[in-house]
């Protein structure tokens, strides 16, 4: 039986999954988290792929990108992950599928939707129990929206700037939204 078709808009916004096989570590130091970002780096602009949230996890990674009409979603992630696939292999000798199926996304289509899928993307390491809070986590966006730290992967969410017009007023808005929602955690 074909599996079905991914549902990607022409565009708007997706949260994209994609997990290690066997829910296996696909990153195990810091140098592999610090690889992948500059592979996302290096193709969001070649796919016309905008990524507004990010946290990159042991086993798993959550993208929220905004797609247009000359983005290709797909290529990007298939490009993405058979490159780090390549550069896993070479540096640990490792021979076998890196990544669990296909890549999940869901389509982004309410507006409140947008602010709390970033704080639910930037809470992972903290629900993982790793950090304490989200700012001491350096491989996700928060320290970009909650700090004003520079970050070149980021297109910033289009709510954010709607949090404040003053840039530390907007940043203590979002430390305060993820600050909620973390003590629900």
């Amino acid at each position: 039986m074909p599996r079905q078709a991914r549902e990607i808009p022409p565009t708007g916004y997706l949260h994209i999954i994609s997990r290690g096989n066997n829910k296996r570590k696909v990153f195990r130091y810091e140098r592999d988290k610090r690889q992948y970002y500059c592979y996302l780096k290096n193709l969001k602009q070649e796919e016309k792929i905008d990524i507004c949230h990010y946290c990159l996890m042991g086993n798993h990674l959550h993208l929220f990108v905004e797609v247009r009409q000359e983005s290709n979603l797909s290529r990007f992630m298939k490009r993405i992950n058979l490159k780090y696939v390549y550069y896993y292999q070479r540096k640990y000798t490792y021979c076998g599928h890196l990544w669990q199926d296909r890549f999940q996304s869901k389509i982004i289509n309410n507006e409140p939707y947008l602010i709390q899928c970033g704080k639910y993307i930037e809470l992972n390491p903290v629900r993982a129990g790793i950090v304490f809070s989200p700012e001491n986590y350096p491989f996700s966006s928060y320290r970009y929206y909650g700090f004003g730290q520079e970050d070149s992967l980021i297109t910033p969410n289009p709510l954010y700037e709607s949090l404040s017009k003053q840039q530390e007023k907007r940043q203590h808005v979002y430390r305060n939204l993820v600050i909620e929602e973390e003590d629900e955690v």
